[in-house]
């Protein structure tokens, strides 16, 4: 069983940059990929990206890339989103979520947190 809490969300003026961290429980952590997911109102939740357990490899949604950064702190078992150059339309809730499995699928991600929420204002 592995829970996750997020933080770090709020409001940012649109350029402005946000750094979102997920906490998690249990021991086995490192074994885990760690998503990153959003999602608008009137929209379906939709993935930015993940890093694989070691922290060696990243992936992520061409509607981020460039702009956001997700990293991972095993000793902490915290993984983070670091969000840079905001746009409005990154305006959504912000969920972190574990997999074992390489995929964008949400359904395939076991546990997921409560969310955080970023607004970005023009």
């Amino acid at each position: 069983q592995v829970q996750l809490v997020e933080s770090g969300g709020g409001l940012v003026q649109a350029g402005g940059s946000l750094r979102l961290s997920c906490a998690a429980s249990g021991r086995t952590f490192s074994s885990y990929r760690m998503g990153w997911f959003r999602q608008a109102p009137g929209k379906e939740r939709e993935f930015v990206g993940y890093i694989r357990g070691s922290g060696g490899s990243t992936y992520y949604a061409d509607s981020v890339k460039g702009r956001f950064t997700i990293s991972r702190d095993n000793a902490k078992n915290t993984v983070y989103l670091q969000m840079n150059s905001l746009k409005p339309e990154d305006t959504a809730v912000y969920y972190c979520a574990a997999t074992i499995y390489d995929t964008t699928t949400p359904h395939l991600y076991s546990y997921w947190g409560q969310g955080t929420q970023v607004t970005v204002s023009s």
